[in-house]
Parts: C-alpha cells; structure tokens; sequence
C-alpha cells in the first residue's frame, strides 16, 4: 500500500469512528454526560501514557510539562474541548444527534472566519458564497425553531478555537493529548471520587456493557486521534478536507435512520443550504489545491 493510501485508509478510519460515536454514547444513556466526560478524560489518559511508554516517547510529554507558555496553551485548549465533549455527549443524551451533526458541518466554515477575523486571511468569491450561505442556513434554522442552534453553534465554535489553538502549541497529537489529560486528570477524578462517595457513581454499580463502554471511551479516543494525526500528515490537506464531512455525515445519518430524530421541512431547508455552502467550500479548495500542484509542477 502506498504512503497516500495509507494516509487515507487511516484518516477515514478516524473520521467514520467519529460518524459512529451517536451510537456509542446512546447505549450510555443510564449514565450522566458529566461522568461519560470525567471516565473518558481518565482513561484517556491511562491509555495515552501506557502507550507512549510502550513507545519510549514519554520524553515528549516532560519537554511540553517543560514548556511554560505551552502548558497555559494546552490548558486552554483541554478546557476547550471539555466543552466540545460535555455539549456532544449531552446532545446526545437529549435526542440532538443532528444538531450535533450540523455543529461539525458547519466547523469548517467557522475555521475560514476565524481566520479572517484573527489572522486577517483573505477569502475568495466562493468562500464568501459559501459563509453567506451557511449563515443564511442556520438564521433559517433559527427562525425556524424559534432559538439559536445552540449546540451547534458550541461545537462548531469551541472545536475551532480548539484546532486554531493546537496548531499554535508546537506538540505533537499524542503528547498534546496526554498533557491536556493529564492537567483535566484531578478534575475528572476528583469529580468521580464525589460521584461515588455521593452514591451516585456508575462505574462498578452498573451491567458489565456499561462498565466496558465507560472505560472503553478513553482508548477509543486516543485511538482514534492517533489515526487523524498519522492520516493526516500523509495526504494533502484538500483530501483532509474532503474526508472531514465522512464524520458529520456518519452522525447525521446515525440520528435519521438509526436513532430516528426528526427531520422535517424547515431541517432539511436548513441542512441543504448549509450542505450547498460546503459543496461550494470544498470545490473551491479542491481547484486551489489542484492550481498549487501545477504551480509547484
């Protein structure tokens, strides 16, 4: 298998795990999205250290501990993604499995702003077309529901702010994974200590399916990141580009057809207009990277 064709295997095989996680969280549904968190961050944790020990690159966690202006970065970004998984897991505890999806749908999008606003990027025709057509998308969902697409708007904003964030902390997936647990650690298991002398823990008090499901969260995460990191620097970031929308899509069509949420008129206004704005964002990045190629020929 060529290099190319390893990138992509491993990139959509992290990318379909995320399209599947809907179905993995709502067989937790006896359980808080609080303690799903906590059990995840811990034993994420656990297995990001074994694994890089196995691998002799504990030395990469002690230089990023080391590296004062990385640890108040990563301590952003860790409570980011909290955020991020706390809103995710609750969405679909609460039956907004596709407002989730349309959260992940619309990231992209956000990163292009984020870039105008932050890094004073400039945009293309198509790309303005494609932001104005995904904020006419989701003011139509607005109106529609009659409240902002809060969840949504969370994941989309707090997964940004995270990937905008990571990309400034020079350190690897792994070792950033495993400092951004490891200063989550005392939170998430002070908080599980609590659960338990309260009489409310669910680890050990549950069916053996649950016990597995909760402890299984953490290396499922760290697993699936490693695939992301090791896809990704393997094929061109318009592949990545193109692949993203496989996660998205898996929950979205997770919701519909497996979880049965519904999705009436005014949804599917809303989705196709967004659908059409990343249709319009990822042709005009395929032609870029197409005019790079021919450039750097």
């Amino acid at each position: 298998m060529s290099t190319n064709s390893k990138g992509v295997t491993a990139a959509a095989a992290a990318f379909s795990i995320w399209g599947l996680f809907p179905l993995y969280f709502h067989l937790l549904l006896a359980v808080s999205p609080l303690q799903i968190i906590a059990h995840r961050v811990v034993w994420s944790c656990l297995f990001v250290f074994v694994w890089m020990a196995f691998r002799g690159e504990l030395g990469a966690v002690r230089a990023a501990l080391g590296n004062r202006a990385a640890v108040s970065r990563l301590a952003l970004t860790a409570a980011l993604i909290t955020v991020n998984w706390v809103v995710y897991v609750w969405a679909v505890a609460h039956g907004q499995v596709l407002e989730g999806s349309l959260g992940y749908f619309i990231g992209p999008l956000v990163n292009v702003l984020l870039g105008v606003v932050l890094l004073s990027e400039r945009l293309t025709p198509a790309q303005w077309t494609s932001v104005s057509l995904a904020a006419a998308g989701v003011a139509y969902l607005t109106f529609a529901a009659g409240r902002p697409p809060w969840i949504a708007l969370t994941l989309a904003v707090s997964f940004a702010f995270y990937g905008l964030l990571r990309k400034v902390v020079k350190v690897e997936a792994l070792p950033g994974l495993a400092t951004e647990t490891l200063l989550l650690v005392p939170l998430a298991a002070g908080f599980l200590i609590w659960c338990e002398a309260n009489g409310t823990g669910s680890l050990g008090h549950s069916t053996p399916l649950l016990n597995v499901l909760m402890i299984g969260a953490g290396p499922i995460t760290a697993i699936t990141l490693y695939l992301y990191a090791y896809g990704t620097r393997l094929i061109p970031y318009s592949t990545v580009g193109l692949l993203q929308y496989i996660a998205p899509t898996g929950q979205f069509l997770c919701g519909v057809w497996i979880l049965h949420e519904p999705f009436d008129k005014h949804r599917a206004i809303g989705f196709v207009l967004i659908w059409t704005a990343l249709f319009i964002y990822a042709g005009d990045g395929v032609r870029q990277a197409r005019r790079l190629q021919r450039a750097y020929a």
